[in-house]
């Protein structure tokens, strides 16, 4: 007899619909599967034997053929364990029932029968939303992930006795039903802070510029002035995520397994921080099948890069096109996957070999310079903020005066990212200033006589690339939204072209 049971896979981060078709027929006892299984199905022979076994089903006697199908994509994963078991249980007639068509199911199974979690659940949840199922066959531990898509009825099973029962109506398990107001309600357990900072009211300033704006900041200064506890401290200022940028980021990470058991969405913007040995293949992703890597991690949150000038220079040259197009395509063997990466750059560096500013350094032009010399010119560009980081003075070390808290800084944050969304409506692929192309640069930063002739000299005296004239005008679009200006005023570009002190080479 034949049966068919719809699953899915994964294609980089989105799903597409898997038919797995099982046939028990006549001759010697033998189980065949068929549709490019890598090892991890072809191994599901073997735990869904065992876990029919001990589940008190008979396994069908004679040729057992397993087709999943479309046959020219390779299938991954154990999570075809449970359709594969339902479907012989329905080809040999231990399970009657006519629901196998409404309903997707996914899950590894363990020797003893029970469900164990898969990757990718939240995915494969909305791909069976988009094919009209009524519902998904989930791992208890996958039911809160797959919940939070509306429009389908989520189904916990905890072992594969349950899910037959349920198909067959025996059993009644109750949809899972997730109040996605309450996970972005909830009230953000904050672990660092801008107020632990003791001075550094400048550094301070640019950092919720660059939160405001999405924009990348790189941080200079000798070791201990701060420098990586104000990275850490930015992903707290940073504004909260909307839907569509949780949906997006807990996809990302379902798929690599860096969910906790039982969460239901990624409701904090990531913060990624690689050490500087990572390889191309870490920041990017790779490996023989494309899997996200870091940078994707840290899509719609921050990736931060201690010590870059100690990555190697292929490594950081990897980052441009992904800065640029915000995603990212990886080519392998087994195919091209293209995965998200809008992320915040976030960098910091000692200003010369030895740490020290250049007055005080004991190393030699020429190794400065070469120092300096690991990161490119491109990348450079690519950076809004060029942000010195100096020594705090003992004063404000000693002192009992405590700094802005991150929640008021977050407001403010929030209120410009409110006028960046008003101002954009209507073009979804731009969602803040840093996003911005061309037209929108001709459209939304318009200048006056007297800013334009600041900017004109700006660009001549300090002899500024023409990326780093765009790079001006989104940074002066943003300090403009948090002063809640209409125009872009001069204090507002004089302000943005302090950033650009590494094109200038006068910082220290």
């Amino acid at each position: 007899m034949l049966a068919k049971v719809c699953s899915a896979a994964l294609n980089g981060i989105e799903a597409y619909p898997v038919e797995v078709e099982v046939n028990a027929g006549w001759g010697d006892t033998v189980i065949i599967v068929v549709g490019l299984p890598d090892a991890a199905v072809k191994e599901s022979r073997d735990r869904v034997f065992t876990a029919l076994s001990n589940s008190g089903y008979k396994f069908p006697m004679g040729r057992t053929t397993i087709n999943l199908a479309p046959a020219d994509v390779r299938k991954e994963g154990p999570s075809f364990d449970l359709p594969i078991a339902l479907g012989i249980l329905a080809a040999s007639e231990q399970l009657e029932t006519d629901q196998l068509d409404n309903f997707v199911a996914v899950g590894e199974l363990a020797l003893t029968g029970a469900v164990r979690a898969v990757k990718g659940v939240l995915s494969i949840a909305l791909r069976a939303r988009a094919e009209g199922r009524t519902g998904l066959l989930v791992p208890v531990e996958n039911a809160r992930e797959a919940a939070v898509v509306e429009g389908l009825q989520v189904i916990p099973v905890p072992n594969l006795r349950a899910a037959a029962q349920f198909l067959e109506g025996a059993l009644k398990i109750p949809a899972l039903k997730i109040d996605l107001a309450a996970l972005f309600d909830a009230p953000l357990e904050e672990d660092v802070d801008l107020a632990d900072v003791k001075g550094q009211e400048n550094v301070k300033r640019a950092l919720e510029i660059a939160a405001s704006g999405s924009h990348c900041a790189l941080l200079i200064g000798p070791p201990g002035t701060g420098k990586s506890m104000l990275a850490k401290r930015l992903a707290s200022i940073l504004p909260p995520l909307t839907l569509e940028e949780a949906l997006e980021t807990t996809k990302v990470h379902s798929i690599v397994g860096l969910l906790a058991p039982g969460q239901a969405l990624v409701t904090r913007r990531p913060f990624r921080a690689p050490h500087h040995t990572a390889s191309d293949a870490g920041l990017l992703g790779g490996n023989v099948n494309p899997t996200p890597g870091e940078i994707s991690l840290a899509h719609n949150g921050v990736l931060f890069l201690d010590e870059l000038p100690e990555f190697k220079r292929s490594v950081l040259e990897t980052l441009r096109q992904p800065l640029e197009d915000g995603r990212v395509t990886i080519s392998r063997a087994a195919g091209s996957m293209t995965f998200p990466s809008q992320f915040m750059l976030v960098a910091a560096m000692n200003p010369t070999p030895d740490g020290k500013m250049p007055q005080e350094s004991h190393s030699s032009p020429r190794d400065i310079q070469n120092y300096l010399g690991r990161i490119s010119g491109p990348l450079l560009d690519r950076i809004d903020l060029h942000i010195e980081v100096p020594a705090v003075p003992f004063r404000e070390i000693a002192g009992d005066r405590a700094g802005e808290a991150s929640a008021q800084v977050r407001e403010r944050v929030v209120a410009a990212r409110r006028r960046q969304q008003a101002r954009f409506a209507g073009r979804p692929k731009i969602t803040c200033n840093a996003r911005m192309g061309p037209r929108e640069l001709k459209q939304f930063c318009q200048l006056d006589d007297a800013t334009r002739q600041l900017l004109q000299f700006a660009m001549s005296d300090f002899k500024l690339s023409a990326r780093a004239y765009d790079r001006i005008l989104k940074v002066s679009r943003t300090i403009a939204d948090l002063a809640a200006s209409e125009r872009i005023l001069p204090d507002h570009v004089s302000e943005a072209v302090q950033y650009r002190s590494m094109d200038r080479q006068l910082w220290g």
